[in-house]
């Protein structure tokens, strides 16, 4: 595995750093990152979400086109009951939600998990489920309340014991907030990441153990945005790309093919990848809030990646 950190913060960036810090009450955080610098990941959470959601799949307590209303009953109570699982996982619940600025300030005022349900609950339709492509958070949020729902658990003590315990991801949680964030409340370790990425890469095995089942991440890499499909948002770092369940379809692969590329970029700038037709897998990890640009360097550095692997 190979890795490489590099910082060129300016001595004015490194001010305001501290400076930030210090107005949150924290210490700021100026070294080069190691393997083991825990960081805010935003919405590469989506993919270790989605992966627990799958976890439920594997173990047939919940299927992919379960509708929420059987888990949720305010959710029918506002004619959304017939959203499925799915659909929560690829962005197609046609939900309107707010933007993303917007919608992070409302989930600091909420208490659980039921009342972050409530919110989403009467929240305007924008077409039919399955039929509008709007990227945020809602999906996720719903998702996650099913599966505490089915388990009688917290969505944090189960990504613990589903995905972080068997990955050996020590470092990875989302946070000590009231309600957890699954589209992207995450924090994590390039090393820890890494182990995630490993085991998509390998069709769900990581160390000889089976985490996620290979129909499972075949699912998961399936393209599920198509001609028929209204995009109503999508950020302008991923183009044109296409969507699984909880990560992007980075390779152009058709409606209901499984994409050879995908990724999970985070708000933040890291950005993971997994390529099976080259067999590798890898992440920047980093903390820069600068989006101009960052679709060209995302397939820049594949290009640079793709051109180093050729020469082994």
């Amino acid at each position: 595995m190979y890795s490489h950190a590099e910082n060129k913060l300016s001595r004015k960036q490194k001010v305001v750093g501290k400076f930030i810090a210090k107005r949150q009450g924290k210490e700021a955080n100026l070294e080069d990152y190691t393997t083991t610098t825990k960081e805010r990941i935003a919405s590469c959470s989506k993919w270790l979400s989605a992966a627990l959601v799958m976890t439920f799949i594997d173990e047939g307590k919940l299927s992919l086109n379960d509708t929420i209303g059987k888990y949720l009953p305010v959710m029918s109570q506002h004619g959304k009951g017939n959203i499925t699982v799915w659909q929560c996982l690829s962005h197609l619940t046609s939900i309107k939600a707010p933007d993303l600025k917007e919608s992070l300030q409302d989930m600091k005022d909420i208490n659980s998990m039921d009342e972050a349900v409530q919110k989403i609950a009467v929240l305007p339709m924008e077409g039919e489920p399955g039929k509008v492509f709007r990227y945020s958070n809602v999906g996720l949020q719903l998702a996650g309340a099913v599966i505490e729902k089915i388990s009688g658990k917290d969505f944090e003590t189960l990504f613990a014991e589903r995905i972080a315990k068997p990955l050996n991801m020590k470092n990875t949680d989302f946070g000590k907030g009231k309600v957890p964030l699954p589209a992207g409340g995450a924090f994590s370790t390039p090393e820890d990441y890494m182990n995630f990425l490993v085991m998509i890469l390998n069709d769900g095995m990581f160390n000889g153990k089976q985490v996620l089942s290979k129909n499972s991440i075949i699912e998961m890499q399936k393209n599920r945005i198509g001609n028929d499909i209204t995009i109503a948002h999508s950020p302008a770092e991923v183009a044109n790309w296409g969507y699984g369940l909880g990560e992007w379809i980075v390779d152009g692969a058709a409606q209901g093919q499984r994409s050879f590329v995908v990724s999970s970029p985070g708000l933040f700038g890291s950005f993971p990848v997994v390529d099976r037709d080259k067999n590798y897998c890898g992440i920047l990890f980093t903390f820069n809030l600068r989006h101009k640009g960052r679709q060209e360097k995302y397939v820049e550095l594949q290009n640079i990646l793709n051109k180093a692997l050729a020469k082994q």
